[in-house]
């Protein structure tokens, strides 16, 4: 998956409440995708915007963290309509 598929599939599937590489404070509840230092970065914050222990995944590849920053994303919206 490539940037732009991601983000059709957020909008296509009406996905919530992300962070894709925006350089702002994280926001409560979010998935985050970051791109530093040739890494990307996945993982997911709480309800005080703090970084989840244990919830960060490290990827050389854009292609897995974007897969993994969509299966996020999914799993998110399930819980939520839950």
């Amino acid at each position: 998956m490539n940037i732009k598929e991601a983000i059709r599939i957020i909008h296509d599937e009406k996905l919530q409440d992300y962070n894709m590489n925006v350089l702002r404070n994280n926001r409560v509840n979010e998935v985050v995708l970051r791109h530093e230092n040739d890494k990307w970065i996945v993982y997911v914050t709480d309800e005080r915007a703090s970084k989840i222990t244990n919830s960060q995944e490290t990827y050389a590849d854009e292609e897995e963290a974007l897969d993994d920053f969509i299966d996020r994303l999914r799993a998110d919206k399930i819980l939520r309509e839950l």
